[in-house]
């Protein structure tokens, strides 16, 4: 992106829209700082905005009646979240929070669903996200009883690693811990593995990817099926 476009157009979504689309969607939105651990929105609770990322990670996570958590996926300046928003949801069955700070902009939901039929191509791109959004959940649902929790961990780093800047990852073991659904204890030994290998350098609240290929090789057929989906429907990340 050249220096003199928008911010809005470090969001994926919102750089794909014709100029007169993105002119109309754009009125609607409003910039926002999002720190880690930012609610977007809560479990079972109303959605009051739709939101886009520009940078950051936010993830989606399921959590049981009894209190356990467990992320279903995530999402980056690729989307946008709630992804229900955009089908005319107006409660949310995740919580959405955001696992990297970043920043992005948010647009009521009152005004995304006004907006959505005044700007095909804005809800047929919306529509197309929220497909590639639901293989990946299924996605994580295969491999979380199909996959090693080392081969979980090279997979979800590299979803990380497709939606920063960089190599760095900030993120600490608890966190990792959640995302995965698996104890403290793994997440250690499996990031050792990879350490191993010398396909990442883990520190105290970041992880640095090293090897890019070498994480895909080890992840095997753990990683790339989403992401596949994404660049058929959409496009590039």
């Amino acid at each position: 992106m050249s220096a003199a476009e928008p911010l809005e157009k470090r969001n994926r979504l919102l750089a794909l829209l014709p100029e007169n689309e993105f002119r109309s969607v754009r009125n609607g939105l409003e910039p926002v700082d999002l720190t880690r651990g930012f609610i977007i929105v809560e479990a079972d609770r109303p959605i009051d905005y739709a939101y886009f990322l520009s940078r950051g990670i936010g993830s989606v996570i399921t959590i049981s009646s009894d209190g356990q958590r467990a992320e279903a996926g995530m999402f980056g300046r690729e989307g946008f979240s709630p992804t229900s928003a955009g089908v005319g949801g107006t409660i949310s069955v995740h919580e959405v929070l955001m696992q990297v700070e970043g920043h992005g902009f948010r647009m009521p939901l009152q005004g995304l669903t006004k907006a959505l039929p005044e700007n095909p191509i804005f809800a047929n791109l919306l529509a197309r996200f929220i497909q590639t959004f639901a293989s990946q959940i299924s996605y994580t649902a295969l491999c979380n009883v199909t996959y090693q929790v080392d081969e979980r961990l090279a997979r979800w780093l590299l979803m990380c690693h497709d939606r920063v800047d960089g190599d760095e990852i900030a993120i600490t073991h608890d966190f990792i811990s959640l995302m995965l659904g698996v104890r403290r204890p793994s997440v250690t030994t499996a990031l050792h593995i990879l350490e191993g290998r010398k396909l990442i350098r883990a520190e105290r609240g970041r992880i640095t990817v090293r090897d890019r290929k070498g994480m895909e090789e080890f992840a095997g057929n753990a990683y790339g099926k989403p992401e596949e989906e994404y660049r058929r429907l959409i496009g590039e990340f």
